[in-house]
């Protein structure tokens, strides 16, 4: 389930729109977090997850707005 949500992101990522990467983003850090919280996957790599896609979503961003 965590994959699934990251894999949307990803995608959003590499087709370079931003605004659903944010989108598939908002949904995807919920359940990160759940899965963390449950102990399915670390809160180290909850937060590594979260911090690279977001990081790329910025980037993305940033390039659109130059």
């Amino acid at each position: 389930m965590v994959r699934t949500y990251i894999k949307n992101v990803v995608k959003a990522i590499d087709a370079k729109d931003a605004e659903k990467a944010q989108a598939a983003y908002v949904l995807a850090v919920p359940v990160i977090d759940r899965m963390a919280d449950k102990g399915i996957i670390h809160k180290n790599k909850a937060a590594r997850h979260k911090g690279r896609l977001n990081g790329h979503i910025k980037a993305l961003s940033l390039a659109a707005a130059a």
